[in-house]
């Protein structure tokens, strides 16, 4: 059986997408930031955007009565998060449970550039990123477990999970992913240069962006790689 892929990004038989508003995702007041309101965004297109150029995610929810964030890779199909995990692992266990399953929040952030302002009050980063609060399942169906698996793969090379063997029944056993449907979802971006009070644009400090990106160097093979296995094309598109 082929699994959807995350290169993809189309809705698995095993989590239909859920509409809330067409292409938009409804307000919360969970999802309407109290500042700069302006900024937020809940249109599918920016989130999903935000979502797939990223592939670490910082999962939150309470232990033992205490927030805890935990830093993960993540995959999205269609309407779904696939966030992964250790079968041991205390959020994964916890979201095994039919009912009422685990309260979370993701998070994804992207940094565009640091705003340099003549203040320091008034220094700042231009941004991406999104926010899904939810009640996440662990994934018991095999078929969806291993599609989810091969979107986290492609989560991070796109088109990876096609190239590498599948996981046998003994890794799938030892792997645990949890779905989060995208729901309760908003974005929030900083765009532009820096806001300087007016009473400040005459004084004597550099003002202006310091743009972010991230870089790829060029593929390193393993030591052990076998003599001809070129890297693979999918490599060169980061």
């Amino acid at each position: 059986m082929s699994a959807t892929t995350a290169t993809e990004k189309t809705t698995s038989a095993a989590s239909p997408a859920r509409e809330t508003g067409g292409d938009r995702y409804a307000p919360t007041d969970r999802t309407v930031p109290t500042r700069s309101r302006d900024r937020a965004r809940y249109d599918r297109e920016t989130v999903h955007s935000i979502l797939d150029q990223a592939y670490i995610c910082h999962l939150g929810f309470v232990r033992d009565g205490a927030p805890v964030v935990l830093p993960t890779l993540f995959g999205r199909v269609g309407e779904t998060l696939y966030i992964h995990g250790s079968t041991g692992s205390r959020p994964l266990l916890a979201a095994g449970k039919s009912d009422p399953g685990l309260p979370v929040c993701v998070t994804v952030t992207h940094v565009d550039g640091l705003v340099l302002a003549r203040s320091a009050f008034h220094h700042s980063l231009n941004y991406r990123s999104v926010v899904v609060h939810g009640t996440a399942y662990q994934v018991t169906d095999e078929a969806e477990c291993r599609t989810a698996l091969d979107a986290l793969v492609d989560q991070v090379v796109p088109g990876r999970s096609a190239d590498s063997r599948p996981a046998d029944a003994k890794e799938l056993a030892a792997t645990a992913v949890i779905r989060l449907d995208l729901t309760e979802v908003s974005a929030k971006l900083r765009t532009g240069g820096p806001n300087d009070d007016a009473e400040d644009l005459g004084l004597p400090y550099w003002s202006g962006v310091v743009p972010v990106a991230p870089a790829y160097g060029a593929p390193v093979p393993a030591a052990d790689l076998a003599p001809g296995i070129a890297a693979p094309d999918y490599l060169a598109a980061l």
